[in-house]
């Protein structure tokens, strides 16, 4: 049994789940979880009972979102191309500097072709493990959040127009001739890029739902707004939704440590009795101050519904294109099928012609032992 496949399997499983997480997190705390969990004016939640939780700019998450991923689509492909060619550049600059010191100022115009190709940099022992690696964390930074920052494919596309060239370079100046290996298919990569198809459409659908204002417009436009009822959303039909969009907050019912330090009387010429934060909250006169109002459920039942709409949807596309257009056209699969069926026949003819053969033999020595016996 071998075990190397499995092993390698488990390799590649492990270390694309660690860089990951390790390169996703910050993205997913910002579209999912930044500013979720801090509570209201009033009733802030604070880690051990301290510290105010962080939240979001005040034009939403989205906008850190899309900060995030435009620097992380620039400068981190900007860095790692900078260190795939950085790095054998420096290693060849110091083994060259090395032999000359060793064998003198032309020493590398006296060795031969092979012996100066020898000196170049080995390959990774993982071979291309870590340029499909890199693949794939660039797929999922591209397809993920891909509703918040729509750029994503564009630079992606740029960045490996560039990085062909440099690992052209890299390949015939800066490395070894690599030794070349059959491989059927590209393994479990196959199936990581499954997953991460996948997950992009759940996550796309919790972006425009939850971390972007589409949806909260939406149920304004059609049951809130000017244009409530009348089954149409137009452009004046968004008149007053900022304001809908924020809750009266007393100024008195503070936090003793989160307590304005002034009452606003120098800049607006007379204290400030109510603010305004933005949530789906009742007023503090209200029978139950602070305690969500109807159109907070409206808008989450909405996002609910978005979600499960969107992800069906997108995976019966999905599906339907697939079946319209297969992996593998169906004359190709016939002949395919047909080939196996004339491997499998001229198998069992020869294997039917050697026991023939062997049965044959046999019948002959059995002949000439029996005429031996009668002289």
């Amino acid at each position: 049994f071998n075990f190397k496949p499995c092993i390698f399997f488990y390799f590649t499983l492990k270390m694309f789940l660690f860089q990951f997480v390790n390169l996703n997190s910050s993205t997913f705390y910002i579209a999912f979880f930044l500013g979720r969990f801090t509570g209201r004016p009033g009733a802030y939640l604070r880690l051990i009972n301290r510290w105010k939780l962080e939240e979001c700019h005040p034009s939403g998450c989205l906008f850190d979102l899309c900060m995030q991923m435009g620097i992380i689509m620039v400068l981190k492909q900007t860095w790692n191309n900078f260190m795939e060619l950085g790095y054998p550049l420096v290693q060849n600059w110091w083994t060259r500097r090395r032999l000359r010191r060793e064998h003198g100022e032309k020493a590398k115009a006296s060795f031969p072709q092979w012996e100066r190709d020898y000196n170049l940099q080995p390959m990774n022992a993982y071979g291309l493990f870590d340029e499909y690696l890199e693949m794939i964390l660039q797929f999922g930074f591209t397809t993920i959040f891909v509703a918040a920052f729509p750029l994503a494919p564009l630079l992606a596309l740029l960045n490996n127009i560039i990085e062909i060239r440099l690992d052209a370079y890299k390949f015939v100046t800066q490395w070894r001739r690599p030794l070349p290996s059959q491989a059927k298919d590209i393994g479990i990569w196959y199936g990581v890029l499954e997953g991460i198809g996948i997950l992009s459409v759940i996550t796309n659908a919790f972006v425009i739902a939850v971390t972007s204002d589409f949806i909260p417009r939406l149920v304004y436009a059609y049951k809130y707004g000017p244009c409530a009822g009348q089954g149409r959303a137009g452009e004046g039909c968004m008149m007053g939704y900022v304001n809908a969009s924020f809750s009266v907050f007393r100024v008195s019912d503070f936090e003793k440590r989160s307590q304005p330090r002034t009452n606003g009387s120098k800049l607006f010429g007379e204290a400030v009795k109510y603010c305004r934060y933005r949530d789906y909250r009742e007023p503090p006169d209200s029978a139950e101050p602070y305690s969500y109002t109807l159109q907070f459920w409206h808008v989450l039942a909405a996002r609910l519904a978005f979600i499960i709409v969107f992800e069906h949807m997108v995976f019966a596309i999905k599906t339907l294109i697939a079946y319209l257009i297969p992996d593998l056209p169906k004359d190709l699969r016939d002949r395919m099928r047909r080939e196996k069926y004339l491997i499998q026949e001229m198998m069992y003819e020869a294997e039917l012609e050697r026991l023939q053969k062997e049965k044959n033999e046999r019948k002959k020595k059995k002949d000439r032992a029996h005429h031996k016996e009668w002289p």
